[in-house]
């Protein structure tokens, strides 16, 4: 069944394969969402007319992730690094998560959907934070598939965030160095409670982490592609998803 899948999806012309036909799904998977300013130049479009074709992608890979029973899905929005972007870009881009929770939420609750943030909220202007904290407020209740948004996320702040902190309790007498473990990283990144990501998928041709995630990814699979963001349909996703299901993961063992 899955050569054929696989075989359907190889395509050119890309065609959702049937939900119900996935298993071995990834439970968590994480998406670099790459290539809209250059999907816009490429049509002779401003760089935030991708950032708002992005955002369409972001519901549509939403509704994919949850019909095929993926129960996390984190998406890299803004990072610690995108504030060195022109100010105008910024500005827009601070103003995507109010723009798309106006719209979608209503959608995301009735379909069990919890919304999460992960990243460094002291830095985002008061709009951006109202809004992110009415969706987590409204959907913290639901059961469906988790939607963990990474924005003002950077991997290198958190990890030193979490070596401070620590290095604060062990200073304090609250923990002793022999009982500093992954366990004890872990419960101090941002990502505290949720799996490590099975999967990376990473869209636009790019071939880095870019700052995200490096502690969570040491053992997910990395697929990347060239379609960008914007155009990334749920028959992409899927090509992804057989592709993780045709890998052995073996931590390390045989």
């Amino acid at each position: 069944m899955i050569e054929r899948l696989w075989a359907k999806l190889s395509k050119s012309s890309l065609q959702p394969a049937d939900p119900g036909a996935f298993e071995n799904v990834p439970e968590h998977v994480a998406i670099i969402m790459d290539g809209n300013g250059r999907w816009a130049k490429d049509r002779g479009l401003p760089r935030m007319a991708g950032h708002h074709s992005g955002m369409k992608a972001v519901k549509r890979i939403t509704i994919a992730a949850d019909r095929l029973g993926v129960k996390y899905l984190t998406l890299y929005a803004f990072s610690t690094e995108n504030w060195k972007r022109p100010k105008a870009e910024v500005d827009f881009l601070m103003k995507l998560p109010q723009q798309f929770l106006e719209i979608e939420l209503d959608e995301l609750i009735a379909n069990n959907v919890q919304v999460r943030m992960m990243g460094h909220k002291e830095d985002l202007p008061p709009f951006t934070i109202s809004a992110v904290e009415e969706a987590i407020v409204k959907t913290a209740n639901n059961t469906g598939l988790v939607l963990n948004f990474a924005l003002n996320y950077g991997s290198r702040k958190e990890m030193l965030e979490a070596v401070k902190d620590i290095a604060a309790d062990v200073q304090q007498g609250r923990l002793a160095i022999e009982d500093i473990d992954d366990k004890v990283m872990a419960d101090r990144l941002l990502t505290s409670g949720l799996p490590d990501p099975d999967l990376l998928i990473r869209t636009s041709g790019e071939l880095r982490l870019s700052n995200f995630m490096m502690w969570q990814l040491a053992y997910s699979e990395l697929w990347f592609t060239d379609v960008y963001w914007p155009e990334f349909t749920e028959a992409h996703f899927h090509e992804a998803i057989l592709e993780y299901q045709r890998r052995a993961r073996r931590y390390g063992g045989l």
